[in-house]
């Protein structure tokens, strides 16, 4: 067994009330790591053909990766994935804190939950024994409210928990799982999967003066964590301001979404800044296990219109701004703190859920809903009040909040007279809070991501349009990468999407935090340090094209086809005012270079990898969808 693993993963089958501990041998973490890697193989592996995502046959895995629980900045994140209930695909989501750190610690490298329990439960994993528990008192309740009780009923503040909240209880598509909190575990739905199961959380302790993970080379880890802690400068921004700080840019550069993306810029986007936020409602920076970067925000309103924020709940991240600010038009910054901290609490996505109700208001004012369906809510752009009234609504599937609890793609089928045009999704996953008509190749990334709409792994074409170190850097994984334009779609473009995709295939494998300034060589590093295997940059690159294509053989399986890797027809027309005015996102050139991707990816032109390409990657086991 390598080191950086424990050796066990927990099989736990909640019909039947029993666990058992699964065990693989060395060549298995070579080829799929954790994390991503790992929950693709057991999906196609092991779940049944076309079943419904909250049918109890699903799996539910957690998944750290070999990473998770050492002690340097950025691996204090767990994988999880099933069946999407949202995509009615490969459902796949990491989230920070804690918890991921905590599991290993406990003894496991991974938790598999099969089953439904015959009423609420929840897992209590501790001195290397996982015992089931009645959660009956704690079905309704918000995730801090779960917390806190459960912290008194095992008589320790210091248990890690993975929770739902009321939206996972009432099977809202986009629903989270929510780490120690105020870390998310936020797309693909997998919250409704946990509650469909019965399952409220999961609590996890690891034995009292247990010595941390054990890694090969301790010297070679310590030595990415000190050479973090002394460039704390490259992050300056991501300290100070979060994600947050790329509300100002995006809005000058067109790339902001606004009004349900029909703009790329909000006049008002300094009232809801990171820099603004800093300066007004922030009281503190939290951080994810061992990481010196602390870029998490943590904010309190005592009293205002809307209520007070609880600081408890953390703060808005730059994806919540947007989705919940900009992209329906709101300027108010405490309306959106307190949307960010009811969508902690009952335990949403708050990308999806910001989306879904941007798509709501251009409905209500294209007449396709009336107040009276909303139930006298007059839920236009730039209403705060009503936006924060559907969140509650939402959540409890309440009124037409139960329309817009099954995601936006599946909303607009519900409302026809066409409200399609105002779904922006891709493969039912509702878009980020990027902008493809000002980065190009990420909306190619957007369209075959195996978990839809996805900017995490994917290319942010900006950051890429002339010669710098982190340029240079990507060279270890493909020396033929050159700058280019944004909005450039060519085939050296695709080179660039396949190579920065696969690489955060990789990391989400390894489940390590995208935002750290790390080059793929000090990944190659930390991860042979970690693990005592002397791999290589392109070998580990590897691994991350090798879950995605497991991904894609899933999503095959269960009816994607290539006549899905689009998008919504409002991407591909330019602006008529703002930074990117009159910019064409060329249909053409979209599908072009979409079937540039396949063939750079070993696929055929209908997105099927070929024989060869499941041979290269030693996945033969795998077939043909």
């Amino acid at each position: 067994m390598p080191y950086g693993y424990t050796g066990k993963i927990l099989r736990v089958d909640l019909t039947q009330r029993k666990t058992e501990i699964e065990t693989h041998d060395d060549a298995f973490y070579r080829a799929y790591l954790g994390g991503r890697g790992m929950i693709a193989y057991y999906l196609l592996k092991e779940l049944p053909r076309g079943i419904d995502a909250f049918d109890p046959r699903n799996l539910l895995i957690f998944a750290a990766g070999p990473l998770t629980g050492a002690a340097f900045s950025g691996q204090g994140r767990n994988g999880v994935g099933a069946k999407s209930p949202l995509t009615s695909g490969f459902g796949n989501a990491e989230g920070g804190g804690y918890w991921g750190a905590e599991l290993k610690r406990a003894g496991f490298d991974g938790i598999i939950v099969s089953g439904t329990a015959d009423k609420p439960a929840y897992l209590w994993i501790h001195d290397g024994v996982c015992e089931f528990r009645d959660g009956s008192h704690l079905w309704g309740k918000t995730t801090g409210e779960t917390e806190d009780a459960l912290r008194a009923e095992l008589n320790d503040r210091a248990i890690r928990t993975a929770l739902i909240g009321p939206a996972g209880e009432n099977r809202v598509r986009f629903a989270a799982i929510v780490n120690d909190r105020s870390h998310f575990v936020g797309r693909n739905g997998l919250g409704a999967v946990m509650g469909s199961k019965n399952l409220k959380g999961i609590a996890v302790r690891a034995p009292q003066g247990k010595p941390k993970m054990e890694v090969a080379n301790p010297a070679g880890v310590q030595s990415l964590s000190k050479w973090m802690g002394g460039h704390l400068d490259l992050v300056a921004g991501l300290r100070e301001h979060g994600t947050a700080g790329f509300v100002r840019s995006l809005s000058k550069g067109g790339g902001l979404p606004t009004y349900n993306f029909r703009l790329g810029h909000f006049d008002a986007h300094e009232k809801i800044s990171g820099q603004t936020m800093t300066a007004t409602i922030l009281t503190k920076r939290e951080t994810c296990y061992a990481c010196a970067v602390r870029c998490k925000r943590v904010v309190e309103v005592k009293e205002s219109e809307h209520g007070a924020v609880d600081p408890l709940y953390g703060g808005p991240e730059y994806e919540s701004l947007s989705a919940l600010g900009s992209n329906s038009g709101i300027d108010d910054l405490i309306a959106i703190a307190k949307a960010n901290e009811l969508g902690a609490a009952y335990g949403f996505d708050t990308i999806s859920m910001g989306a879904t109700i941007a798509f709501a208001m251009e409905c209500f004012e294209n007449e396709l809903i009336s107040a009276q369906e909303m139930d006298g809510i007059e839920l236009r752009f730039g209403n705060a009040r009503a936006m924060l009234q559907m969140v509650h609504k939402i959540a409890r599937r309440e009124g037409f909040g139960a329309v817009l609890a099954e995601g936006a793609a599946r909303a607009a089928k519900i409302v026809g007279r066409g409200a399609e045009e105002f779904a922006m999704h891709a493969h039912g996953q509702e878009a980020p809070m990027h902008e493809p008509r000002l980065k190009a190749a990420l909306g190619v990334g957007y369209a075959v991501s195996p978990t839809g709409a996805d900017h995490m792994h994917n290319v942010h074409d900006t950051a890429y349009t002339k010669e710098s170190e982190g340029l240079n850097n990507l060279r270890a994984l493909d020396p033929a990468l050159i700058p280019l334009p944004a909005n450039d779609l060519s085939a050296d473009k695709v080179r660039l999407l396949v190579a920065m995709s696969n690489l955060k295939h990789f990391y989400d494998s390894a489940v390590m935090c995208h935002f750290l300034p790390y080059s793929p060589q000090q990944m190659t590093d930390v991860m042979n340090a970690t693990t005592g295997w002397e791999m290589t940059p392109r070998e580990y690159l590897r691994i991350g094209e090798r879950a995605a294509t497991l991904a894609r053989l899933y999503n095959l399986r269960e009816g994607w086809s290539a006549a899905g890797d689009t998008l919504p027809k409002r991407f591909f027309k330019a602006f008529a005012e703002g930074p990117l005015a009159g910019q064409e996102y060329s249909v053409e050139k979209f599908a072009a270079a979409t079937r540039e991707y396949y063939r750079q990816m070993g696929w055929d032109e209908q997105g099927v990898p070929t024989k060869e390409r499941l041979r290269d990657l030693e996945i033969e086991w795998a077939g043909n969808p």
